[in-house]
């Protein structure tokens, strides 16, 4: 479609060019063919003409050539050698992370590291006595009344322990990996459902259905045994070999004995990952009889009870779309079920005597798990050490938990808007599929936002990189292969089907011009830091596609002065819109200058830069990469001259360091029927000047320690800092001063505050981090920081604390008012950085 809509683009010069030969030869425009002058005038002009149309043509030939060039290059991979093999995602190279929790949008399922997985997952209902279908729990949703949940103890790579509390059931999911043979190894299920309240004396019904689904590539045979119940499903693939799953027969909690449950089995084609939980509910319509010995019998809706195989394809194979086989098995509660991976080749290579893991064998995996999980995590952030309470111990381990928890395995094609040069011009032209590419990634949260964004990923490897810097090194180098030619990375990324299902249209291109802030330099300074081996090993295979990544940033984003940067990718001035949000900066709407300009100078944009300028140039010194280092030091050095930051960037008039463009502060929304919320724009009208805006922008020389310890400007952004009129909240910074007009406002009718005076974690942990840093610094600021940071380290963590205590949940951001958790829940990507601000880890 894209490569279509630029020949239909390269249409009209042609046209134009017929045009001028028309009019050359006497079409329209010509006088009337009488007494226009010589026949050699006649031929000059003619050939004038001609000459005019080919200078046309070549001319506009090159503009096209120069935007194919572009658009191409938006949508071609970097030449960079990669920072990871091409199969390290391989069962050959990492057995060990082969098989995850890869599915972060579902409560509870599997998958494997390849293009092509199988997949596993869980659904539950709650079955009645109405004639309504049960409402069936499959995918982590905000508004299902699902919660709290999330897990308990995760290692992000062989062993997890869940809690999900439903109304009045309470669900344990488990799982525990063991390793052997050349496809990844074996691993384990445990669902344990009980009832939430002791002494509940009417157990409900409840059917839990287990399914496995293939992409294409993998043979599933099912082996059936009475009344519904699969006996096992084998089958086959090229990344497995053979393998076979096996649903064991339910017991009571923490017992051996079978506890009596009713079968159902459904088989079909594969419908897109999707769709699977709309196709159960809609098979979910005929009524069985649960019949258990010496009890009385009662009706349930299941699926139909047999193995035949659903909407066949002529191939008899589902037209090579994969398969989807699910078993239901329906009881009362409260009961375990135990489902079970073995890989062949894990098997064959295996004593015999260690069996199944299963049963008591896997009761003392899981165990020996969650000591070791316990004893590492005290090894690693001492928080008992400290003397962190038992509940903020918890804390922690839920908060490292479920950031591991959410980490997802992804792979798909984006679409990408190329960047044509021009800003505006990205809307004459048509997205175009980047090429197939893997990501291994945190999410933000499991229910909203469960995909890879840019700017968040930093911020997680943060916390995972302190727990166990392989999944840091797995999580950088997918991200550095998603650059393209240009060295750009898109700072949202959707991949694959299910991924792409759960996001509006609207938000699913990604535009080559826009950039995000490059938060992966964060855990990339901390690795430099710490001189692990393995680190810089892997920083010097990454080295060129960071530097490259750098470069774009810096040459892409450059502002109307040298040394200034800005941007791209404001909203326009819309007549809805109090200030046009900036989303590429990650704070959405966070008010920059009322009316967007070229001639806006973006103060976080710059810290960003002087940052990744500092890293890098540090990390091409110790690779001893000397060319990219001469030309990174003097860039570093320029970016953080307190005389170019304050020339650009310091607002006398308020005292502080701001942003800069064509603003007035005389804009607000009034109602104006039948149009709803109007921007309004008074007097004075807009003019260049410094945007006198207090919030998180004010404070990022501050932030990410750019400023000498002895600065006169140190002093006035820590007083901003520290009044409750401004940033001072009992529960955090808030993001925008109190004393703003701007605090607490919505953007447009249907658009609420955001980034407007809430409590965001990550900001909050940059600031304690400089906090601790020049509370460790002789200077004239000393003590005043080091006593903000003891204040607002308490008030942080206390309020996260009570938020999760009182609602089982991290959230996205916090009241800055009253503390309360805000926005979606449970949000492990960032808000685990309580864990770092606990351990005093910055």
């Amino acid at each position: 479609m894209a490569r279509g809509e630029r020949r239909r683009r390269a249409a009209p010069p042609a046209e134009g060019a017929r045009t001028v030969e028309r009019a050359a030869r006497g079409g329209p425009g010509r006088r009337d063919g009488r007494g226009g002058g010589t026949r050699g005038a006649v031929r000059g002009a003619t050939m004038a003409a001609v000459v005019l149309v080919l200078a046309v043509a070549l001319a506009l030939s090159g503009r096209w050539m120069v935007a194919w060039h572009r658009a191409q290059r938006a949508v071609t991979l970097h030449s960079a050698p990669p920072a990871l093999s091409p199969d390290s995602s391989s069962p050959a190279v990492a057995p060990d992370l082969f098989w995850g929790t890869y599915r972060p949008h579902v409560y509870f399922g599997m998958k494997t590291r390849s293009p092509k997985p199988l997949l596993t997952g869980l659904m539950w209902a709650q079955q009645g006595a109405t004639s309504g279908t049960p409402k069936l729990r499959h995918t982590c949703e905000q508004g299902d009344g699902v919660g709290p949940y999330g897990w308990e103890f995760h290692d992000g790579l062989s062993f997890g322990r869940q809690h999900i509390q439903d109304g009045a059931l309470r669900l344990t999911t488990e799982f525990v990996k063991r390793p052997g043979g050349q496809h990844g190894g074996d691993w384990s299920w445990r669902v344990t459902i009980e009832p939430q309240a002791s002494g509940t004396s009417a157990f409900p019904l409840v059917s839990l259905f287990f399914y496995v689904v293939t992409d294409g590539q993998e043979v599933l045979l099912p082996e059936a045994g009475p009344k519904g119940q699969l006996k096992f499903i084998s089958g086959h693939s090229n990344d497995l070999g053979d393998f076979r799953f096996s649903l064991l027969p339910p017991t009571s909690p923490g017992d051996t004995a079978p506890k009596y449950g009713s079968y159902n089995v459904f088989w079909s084609s594969n419908p897109g990952l999707p769709l699977l939980t709309d196709m159960v509910k809609s098979r979910l319509n005929s009524w069985f009889q649960h019949r258990p010995p010496g009890a009385s019998p009662e009706r349930y809706l299941g699926l139909p009870g047999s193995l035949k195989w659903e909407d066949r394809g002529p191939s008899g194979q589902g037209q090579g779309q994969g398969q989807f086989l699910i078993q239901q098995v329906t009881l009362k509660v409260p009961f375990s079920v135990e489902f079970v991976f073995e890989s062949g080749s894990a098997r064959a290579g295996r004593n015999q005597a260690l069996g199944q893991l299963a049963g008591t064998l896997l009761t003392q995996a899981l165990e020996n798990h969650a000591k070791a999980f316990q004893e590492h995590f005290e090894k690693i952030f001492q928080l008992k050490e400290k003397g962190l309470t038992p509940e903020e111990l918890t804390l922690g381990q839920v908060a490292l938990s479920g950031l591991l928890g959410g980490i997802g395995y992804f792979y798909g094609q984006s679409l990408v808007l190329p960047d044509m040069g021009v800003e505006g011009s990205e809307q004459k032209v048509n997205p175009a599929l980047f090429p197939p590419v893997p990501l291994f990634s945190g999410v933000p949260s499991r229910s909203f936002f469960p995909r890879g964004f840019l700017w968040d990923e930093g911020f997680h490897q943060l916390v995972v990189q302190r727990w166990d810097p392989r999944l840091t090194r797995e999580a950088l180098g997918h991200w550095l292969g998603l650059l393209n030619a240009d060295g750009w990375i898109g700072r949202e990324q959707i991949l694959g089907d299910e991924a792409r299902a759960r996001v509006p249209p609207e938000f699913l291109v990604q535009r080559a011009a826009h950039a995000n802030p490059p938060t992966l330099l964060l855990p990339v300074e901390h690795m430099l830091e710490g001189g692990d081996p393995a680190d810089l090993a892997f920083l010097r295979r990454a080295f060129p596609r960071l530097h490259a990544w750098f470069s774009w940033l810096h040459q892409s984003q450059a502002g109307p002065v040298p040394l200034s940067y800005r941007w791209r990718g404001r909203d326009p001035a819309l007549p809805t819109l109090l200030n046009p949000k900036t989303l590429p900066s990650g704070l959405d709407d966070y008010p920059r200058a009322s009316h967007p300009s070229t001639t806006e100078r973006h103060l976080d944009l710059r810290c960003w830069i002087a940052l990744g300028a500092r890293v890098l140039s540090q990390l091409a010194g110790r690779l001893g990469e000397a060319e990219a280092a001469a030309e990174l030091s003097p860039l570093a050095a320029s970016l953080e001259a307190p005389d170019t930051l304050d020339e650009l960037h310091w607002a006398p008039e308020l005292g502080v360091f701001a942003d800069f463009g064509n603003h007035t502060k005389a804009v607000q929304l009034k109602p104006r029927p039948p149009h709803g919320l109007v921007r309004v724009v008074g007097r004075p009208p807009p003019r260049l000047q410094y945007v006198d805006v207090l919030g998180y922008v004010t404070l990022f020389p501050f932030l990410l320690r750019l400023l000498d310890p002895n600065s006169p400007r140190l002093g006035p952004l820590l007083d901003v800092l520290g009044d409750s009129r401004h940033l001072w909240s009992p529960f955090g910074l808030r993001s925008l001063a109190a004393s703003s007009s701007f605090y607490g406002q919505r953007n447009s009718e249907h658009d609420p505050p955001y980034w407007r005076g809430a409590v965001w974690l990550n900001v909050n942990y940059l600031a304690l981090g400089a906090l601790h840093h020049y509370g460790h610094l002789a200077g004239p600021f000393q003590t005043q920081a080091a006593k903000l940071y003891s204040e607002l380290r308490a008030n942080v963590v206390g309020n996260v604390r009570r938020q999760y205590q009182a609602t089982g949940f991290l959230w996205e951001q916090y009241s800055d008012r009253d503390g309360r958790g805000m926005g979606c829940r449970p949000f492990h990507g960032w808000t685990s950085l309580v864990l770092l601000i606990m351990a005093e880890e910055y």
